[in-house]
């Protein structure tokens, strides 16, 4: 008696694929908690400087305005803000003088934002703590430039795959 193997199911398929899905399942959330660490390494360092009145969230606002003018729309693409509403974050630190805030004179609904001196002081800061962490992450050898440009490399065919997913979704 002869068994047609040609549609049998190979053995470890279904566990390759379930162990495909954990290891999937396992990126996302870890990419999530590596965010909620940077924002805890950030706040203990604006804590410490005593900086406490601005959040993390809201400093990291500041670190992608840095030197450049632009909408908040534009603020908005720039870096992913957890559970945060920027337009309000925005206002917040209007009020404590960190971004000043103009009227485009070409369209006076659209609005500019740039940073204050005061805001350049905490740009600086996040960019000392970024400094710092890479420095350690290279002296303790735990990531090279070669395993950074392959993680980026990953981290933007998933960014496309979704953006893709959303561009094309019916």
């Amino acid at each position: 008696m002869t068994v047609d193997q040609t549609h049998a199911p190979v053995i470890g398929d279904e566990s390759q694929a379930a162990q495909t899905k954990s290891l999937f399942l396992d990126c996302l959330q870890l990419v999530e908690r590596l965010h909620r660490r940077l924002l805890d390494i950030l706040k203990n360092r604006l804590d410490g400087m005593d900086k406490s009145e601005i959040n993390a969230v809201q400093a990291l606002l500041v670190y992608n305005i840095g030197s450049h003018e632009m909408t908040a729309g534009e603020l908005r693409t720039r870096g992913y803000y957890l559970g945060s509403n920027v337009s309000y974050n925005l206002k917040k630190l209007v009020e404590m003088g960190y971004i000043d805030h103009q009227r485009a004179e070409h369209d006076r609904r659209s609005v500019r934002i740039s940073l204050t001196d005061k805001g350049h002081e905490i740009r600086n800061l996040i960019d000392e703590v970024y400094d710092e962490q890479l420095a350690e992450i290279l002296g303790d050898d735990l990531l090279d430039a070669g395993n950074f440009r392959e993680l980026r490399k990953h981290l933007r065919n998933l960014e496309r795959f979704w953006t893709d997913q959303l561009r094309f979704a019916g």
